[in-house]
């Protein structure tokens, strides 16, 4: 079937969630209302027992583990309410259990965190996880291979959540050293002589054990047995089960599913290092891989996912790493291993059996491969089979085969197995090596290789996971590599979709291909050549390099025209060849099959090289503006893909087609999301170059050893002296941070004690010295002292811009302890709430460092072009030199400064400071009359500055005071030398009063000199390198101190900047928590080691792991694989001290009570409840925050016109009429935002604005209108929430995307939704109970203008007006706005003649994108824009004021533009949707314009 069939299908018949009616009538809904709900809560009946037998076996066992009655069961809160606190140890039934089971297991599935409940009552668990394992291997026939499935999917959570201690305390037992006592004897002999330690220690303990007399021990030792056997007799099962599949006739659905959930837990238990170190063992002595490689259920055609879950057990089976000691092993260590396991096999046969003397006797690289291996063994005999196998250690000895009575013994079985064991295994690398890195239409549309975003999660996938621990660096980067490309692919798939159906491609009558449209991401190629083949390398097979050219006829709008022209270097592109078969003016359909109707056969990626020029040359990139070419011709140089090329020439060679000479349409993707070549291509080349990651963090990120081992108070260069530069505001402040310690100060006059101050901590001297020493560090609680040295600092010059700049924030001791950290070597970890000053924490690290260390270099990296921004403009307002500051990436342009911080724009800066500090050498010279040429170069400068220094030498032996000898205050004034040149002082050079101050004065006048002369030499690089290519290569490499860049710049360039040798010490990574795993991994890694060393020093993280991870699009690769969980989650995760911030000053207390439960600790600032704007109330409102509940409209409440599209007609219409409502009493536009959890809701709520609002002056349109997860980062005074479902929670059930929707609003929030559905949501409680302590229906003050006078939380002086619904709402917004425009009725009446009548709620029809509509509310394509047409250009705009009086007040003042458009005038807000900004999806590294409206109403380009 084809791939859009199935999901068509998968979509029809997904889990229905049932409506709010359906639940309530629902008899577990019912039964829940008498038992355990919480809205029923004490009205509770007695527990009992009978009604979880009865629910599980009618609800659960009946209906054949119903998603749906399972995901009802657990919304209701069974679990946490009902099974778990009425669970008893030996009283509770197996219904029970497996009732805990099902909803644990369903938890997981929904991804919603499943422990809570658990450790509320952590004294059950071992007894209930006992009762789990027994029914595990239980061979009562009551207990169906559906339970037994499901056993086993909980047990491979248990085995996936070790981080918690109570999981941890419980599944230790099974992999434990002692799981060895199920080994055949002879195996286990042979591996404790390989490590006699662990046999000592496996006697003591198996001894310890069966010493133990009374019958409680005895009985505690069988129990114990009985573990250690466990996985040895779950495994013995598995092969029952198995092997009971015949290769014919039918079997049950049951058994595969089993067999692929097992095979899951086996491939779990070998990627983690803990789990594998004993188990691996175990795994290789019952062959497993080899049992289930010559089972029948491979021979069928539904064992394909079976075949490659197999394929991914085998790899880790035989993962290169030593199990004993954790370290990876090297080519050259598995070739020994090889070698050891053939010479092994030759000396066993080489006495025994004649036959195989030959083998015996050859060499090692002529035996190794499995037919060969088959040849000699095939002549064999079963009997003679089995010896050799016995004298392997393979198989027990015959005298122990009824004890040991697991293993097989026909001769196919070993042959295959004595053939695994010595095969020689295909390098990893090799393959990796020789990999395509773009996809290719055999992968693209490949289901078993690329899964459809419709995953539900209750079916398991051969995909590798990430979770919290790695085996060694090659996994870690391996896993990574894998499921970034698989994520990349299915990108590609929808982009390539979305262009060739917009294309419309036709079969013309001649049978060539004609384009019905155009579309801005793809054009029709003209001409395609190969122009270079370079020989292989040698070693290699495919061609060193392949060069081609593509011509296109770029007949287009300017702005997309441009958008071609401006492709760059290393831009990625992909050449596609559709052969259609439908006519000349067919419709294509969305949903019908995608490849029969375009007629697609090949896709092949390439690169651009540059655009080439009229000669045919590449254009060169740089910071000239490239020459404008004649006509519409364009002509792209590409760089294939070597490897693929290879392979394509050799299917020609087969006498197949020839792709290269087919392909009819290029593709071009959005820069943001098409930098995944660079990454694959950094991850391999990591894995093929010496990969080194500093000592001090390397366990952390494969998640062993001890969590705090980088942390600074664990660091042997830990620092006791500290700078702390403008951190403190003064002593209170320096005193009130630090709590726990006792100030000293080392000053006499308490008036000294001003910033800035210099610290000694004493904790540290003592540590120190402890490790000097190597003794232990003991109690050091006595050592909480810490010394203040407060300093001056030299004076830099008798300017008012010498004067340095000062932080002014009044940082809070928990931000005072970030700094701190940040500052010591080591791993900081900031968790930053909401409106905690994250970035003012970061700033102050950087310049903290930067004032400390001068001579060391620090590397920013963000997630998205907003934050960077953010954190430098910051950083441009403290005490740093901005010559050191550098902004990488092509995202510097929305820097809110008319400085140019890239790379080219520092090159200018430094040549323009050039001539201006010369022209300061110029003035110096004319002021000391030297005669002589004017300084042209720093050279001549440096020369120059010889005579400047002896001047002032002379004048320091006129003034300096010696043997106490007394000097009048005004003999400075009358010897200074540079009088001339500060003649444009500001105010006298010299007091003439003070000696000390004078002398003070005098030498920052000097220093300010030296200072030119030291930039002067620093210049002088510049002078001697001609192009702006080196210039800019050098500032990058040795001028820069401060380099800012995004994850995806550094992923993007890593190649070029090691190439550069580009070094640095630090790296402060901001928005940590959003970026992926292997993102944050590479800017660890983006210079070379020195002598096997890694040089950097600290490594600073700042995020909130709380709110939203990063946004997977593929549901397959974000739920099973975990492949949205973060490096700065998973280090939380595995315990890795945390700084967290603990006082936010973003938002009104009332509203950040919403969302404070999820932290630690999050109280507030002052100024919070201090300053006017969060004492006064909401004007128009009766409280700040508030939930309103709305119901079906019409009948009818959530709609999908499309899967996974939610829309809710009430709630849109009732978050417009409410923003209306705002407006019209005052509030600006640009303070409100508004905000939904679907893609389908964001859409209608625009659709309706623009119909509503958006040509209305007194109205236009809020500032932004987007999903929850696309306003992460962001913030505004007033947000107005719909929650769009009424049928199902849906991803809200995810705790972050509440804590980010709660979070936004400064100072009011009201949320509208169907209470009745979120209110008995388990994860949503803390806030939704809040929130429902007030009306459920809009409490509104209409005749209160904006802004208010009144105190927050007191009444207007009247009643309040109450709207009970939508309709009303909307209704009355109408008529309120007809009394606003009675005071305007001239401009009223001339806009009635064109302005639409008022429409009726809900006659505005909703539209459904002909496009693939993503799950994730995040991964939406669109710029979130709310313009769909052109902005009027700029000389057609006239801007103004609108202002309406009524009664002689003002009570409408806007900004308003008026566009000329076809001669038709109106008036247009300025916050309409064509001055709207957009979101930070457009200000990505790579930008280069909005991406296209993927809408179907949307015109299509000619």
């Amino acid at each position: 079937m084809e791939r859009k069939e199935k999901e068509n299908e998968k979509s029809k018949n997904k889990t229905t969630a049932p409506t709010v009616d359906q639940i309530i009538s629902d008899r577990i809904t019912q039964l829940a209302s008498q038992y355990w709900a919480p809205n029923s809560e004490g009205l509770h009946l007695q527990f009992n027992p009978g009604i979880i037998e009865d629910i599980y076996f009618k609800e659960i066992v009946q209906s054949k583990f119903s998603i749906r009655r399972v995901m009802m069961l657990e919304f209701s809160q069974y679990l946490e309410n009902y099974l778990w606190p009425n669970y008893k140890r030996n009283e509770s039934s197996f219904a029970h259990m497996m009732s805990i089971v099902c909803m644990l297991n369903e938890k997981f599935r929904e991804r919603v965190p499943a422990w809570e409940a658990i450790k509320r009552k952590p004294e059950f668990f071992p007894d209930f996880f006992q009762q789990m394992l027994q029914s595990c291997l239980s061979e009562n026939p009551i207990i169906s291979l559906i339970e037994h499935t499901s056993l086993i999917i909980f047990l491979t959570h248990c085995f996936n959540s070790m981080e918690e201690k109570l999981i941890l305390d419980e599944v230790k037992k099974l992999v434990s050293l002692m799981i060895w006592i199920s080994l055949q004897q002879a195996r286990r002999d042979f591996e404790f002589k390989k490590i006699p330690e662990w046999e000592k220690r496996y006697t003591k303990l198996l001894t310890r054990k069966r010493s133990k007399k009374n019958q409680e021990k005895l009985d505690e030792n069988k129990k114990s047995e009985w573990e250690w056997k466990f996985l040895h007799n779950l495994i013995i099962r598995f092969f029952n089960i198995l092997e009971s599949i015949s290769v014919d006739g039918e079997v049950p659905e049951e058994k595969i599913h089993y067999c692929e959930r097992f095979l899951e837990l086996m491939i779990d238990l070998e990627a983690l290092l803990p789990t594998r170190r004993f188990f691996n063992t175990i795994l290789d002595d019952m062959h497993l891989v080899v049992r289930c490689k010559l089972s029948p259920l491979m021979k069928r055609s539904e064992g394909k996912l079976f075949s490659q879950l197999l394929d991914l057990l085998k790899f880790y089976s035989k993962f290169e790493i030593n199990n004993v000691s954790g370290d990876p092993f090297t080519d050259y260590d598995m070739m020994l291993l090889h070698y050891s396991n053939i010479i092994s096999l030759q000396r066993a046969v080489f006495a025994k059996f004649p036959q195989l003397r030959i083998f015996a006797l050859s060499n090692v690289a002529k035996i190794d491969i499995a037919e060969a291996l088959k040849k000699h063994f095939k002549s064999l005999k079963v009997e003679e089979l089995q010896e050799i196998a016995v004298d392997l250690k393979l198989i027990p000895k015959p005298e122990n085969r009824k004890i040991e009575n697991w293993f097989r013994w026909d001769d196919s079985f070993l042959i295959e197995l004595l053939v695994s064991k010595h095969e020689k295994r295909p390098s990893q690398l090799e393959a990796l090596n020789a990999m395509p890195l773009y996809p290719t239409e055999d992968i693209i549309w490949n289901e078993n290789i690329v899964p459809t975003e419709y995953f539900s999660g209750d079916g398991c996938l051969a995909l590798p996971k990430l979770n919290l621990q790695f085996l060694t660096l090659h996994d870690y980067l391996l896993r990574n590599f894998n499921l970034f490309r698989l994520e990349s692919t299915y990108e590609i798939r929808q982009d390539i979709e979305y262009s060739l159906m917009r294309l419309t491609p036709w079969k013309a009558e001649d049978g060539s291909a004609y384009f019905g449209s155009r579309t801005r991401m793809a054009q029709p190629i003209v001409n395609f050549t190969i122009v270079e083949v370079l020989k292989p390398k040698i070693g290699e097979k495919q061609p060193a390099r392949v060069k081609a050219d593509v011509t296109l006829q770029l007949n287009l709008k300017p702005s997309i025209k441009a958008e071609w022209e401006g492709l760059r270097k290393h831009d990625v592109c992909f050449l596609i060849t559709v052969k259609p078969t439908l006519p000349i003016g067919t419709q294509l359909m969305y949903n019908q099959a995608f490849l029969e109707q375009t007629g697609l056969t090949y896709v092949r990626g390439c690169e651009v090289e540059g655009m080439l020029d009229k000669n045919g040359r590449v254009i060169e990139e740089g910071p000239e503006p490239k020459p404008e070419l004649p006509g519409l011709t364009r002509t792209y140089r590409l760089l294939l893909d070597t490897n693929q090329y290879r392979i394509d020439m050799e299917r020609v060679a087969e006498g197949k087609e020839d792709v290269y000479e087919t392909f009819n349409v290029l593709m071009r993707r959005a820069p943001k999301e098409n930098n995944f070549k660079a990454v694959l291509e950094t991850i391999r080349t990591l894995m093929n170059t010496e990969c080194v990651v500093p000592d001090w963090i390397h366990d952390i990120i494969l998640g062993y050893g001890d969590p705090s081992a980088a942390h600074y108070t664990q660091m042997p260069n830990e620092i006791a002296t500290l700078d702390f530069n403008d951190t403190f505001l003064n002593m209170d402040h320096l005193r009130s941070s630090f709590p726990d310690y006792e100030i000293e100060v080392n000053v006499d006059d308490p008036k000294n004690l001003i910033p800035p101050f210099r610290l000694t901590f004493k904790d540290t001297q003592h540590r120190n010295e402890k490790r000097a020493v190597e003794e232990p560090i003991g109690d050091i609680s006595s050592y909480k002292q810490i010394i203040v040295e407060p300093y001056t600092i030299p004076s830099r010059g008798p300017y008012h811009f010498n004067e340095p700049k000062k932080n002014m924030v009044p940082f809070t001791p928990t931000q005072v302890e970030a700094i701190h950290s940040g500052m010591q070597p080591g791993l900081t970890v900031v968790v930053g709430p909401p409106g905690t000053g994250k970035t003012d924490v970061a700033v102050q690290i950087i310049s903290n460092i930067y004032q400390n260390f001068p001579n060391q270099r620090t590397l920013i990296v963000t997630h998205s072009n907003q934050a960077l921004n953010q954190l430098f403009e910051k950083i441009m307002m403290l005490d740093i030199d901005e010559r050191h500051l550098l902004r990488l990436g092509h995202g510097e342009e929305a820097l809110e400064t008319e400085k140019d911080f890239s790379r080219y724009g520092r090159v200018n800066y430094v040549l323009s400071k050039r001539l201006e500090l010369l022209e300061q050498v110029k003035k110096l010279q004319h002021s000391l009359k030297i005669p002589g040429e004017d300084m042209h170069t720093c050279e001549t400068a440096g020369y120059f500055f010889l005579g400047i220094k002896e001047r002032w030498n002379n004048f320091l032996s006129k003034v300096k005071r010696h043997n106490k000898k007394v000097i009048s205050a005004d003999v400075i004034d009358r010897e200074f030398p540079f009088h001339a040149f500060f003649n444009d002082v500001p105010k006298p050079l010299f007091t003439k009063e003070n000696y000390e101050d004078d002398l003070e004065i005098a030498e920052g006048c000097f220093r300010y000199i030296e200072r030119i002369f030291t930039q002067l030499q620093e210049f002088r690089a510049f002078e001697l390198l001609r192009n702006g290519l080196d210039r800019s290569k050098y500032l990058l490499v040795m001028e820069a101190k401060i380099i800012a860049m995004t994850c995806t710049h550094a992923a993007l360039k890593r190649m070029d900047l090691v190439d550069l040798g580009f070094k640095y010490d630090n790296i402060l990574m901001e928005e940590a928590a959003q970026i992926l795993e292997i993102e944050t991994f590479i800017p660890l890694l983006l210079q070379n080691p020195q002598d096997h060393y890694n040089r950097l020093k600290r490594w600073i993280m700042i995020g909130d792991h709380h709110q939203l991870p990063p946004v997977i699009k593929n549901m397959a690769f974000q739920k099973y694989s975990n492949m949205e969980q973060s490096l700065f989650t998973r280090l939380v995760r595995i315990g890795v001290p945390t700084v967290d911030l603990d006082y936010q000053g973003r938002a009104r207390p009332s509203i950040c009570s919403l969302y404070n439960w999820r932290y630690k600790k999050l109280g507030n600032l002052s100024h919070v409840e201090n300053l006017q704007e969060f004492q006064l109330a909401n004007a128009g409102f009766v409280f700040d925050f508030q939930l309103i509940n709305v119901e079906d409209f019409e009948g009818e409440g959530e709609t999908e016109p499309r899967p996974f599209f939610y829309q809710n007609l009430a709630e849109a219409e009732y978050c417009v009429a409410l923003f209306m409502y705002m407006r019209l009493i005052g509030y600006p536009a640009h303070k409100i935002s508004i905000l939904t959890t679907y893609n389908g809701q964001k859409q209608m709520i625009r659709e309706i604005l623009q119909h509503r609002c958006a040509s209305n002056p007194l109205i236009g349109i809020p500032h932004k209108v987007t999903t929850v997860d696309k306003f992460q980062g962001q913030q505004n005074d007033y947000i107005i929430l719909s929650l769009v479902r009424t049928k199902a929670v849906g991803h809200l059930r995810d705790i972050r995307r509440l804590v980010v929707a709660m979070s936004r609003a400064r100072l009011g929030l009201y949320i509208f939704a169907r209470i009745s559905l979120f209110q008995n949501c388990f994860e949503l409680t803390p806030a939704f109970r809040q929130l429902m302590m007030r009306p459920a229906e809009l409490h509104l003050y209409p005749d209160e203008m904006y802004p208010s006078s009144r105190l927050l939380n007191v009444p207007f002086g009247m009643a309040p007006h109450v709207v009970c619904n939508m309709p009303q709402m909307t209704f009355e917004v109408y008529n309120f706005y007809l009394r606003k425009v009675e005071t305007l009725k001239q401009i009223y009446r001339e806009r009635k003649k064109s302005q639409k009548d008022w429409s009726k709620p809900g006659t505005i029809e909703p539209t459904a994108p002909n496009r693939n509509i993503p799950i994730h509310p995040g991964a939406d394509r669109d710029t979130d824009s709310e313009e769909e047409s052109e902005v009027p250009p700029k000389d057609d705009i006239t801007t103004g004021t609108l202002t309406i009086y009524s009664k002689g007040e003002v009570v409408m003042k806007d900004e308003f533009r008026v566009s000329m458009v076809e001669e038709e005038n109106f008036i247009e807000p300025q916050n309409s949707p064509a001055a709207m900004e957009t979101d930070d999806d457009e200000d990505d590294e790579e930008s280069e314009g909005e991406d296209e409206k993927k809408n179907e109403n949307a015109p299509m380009e000619h």
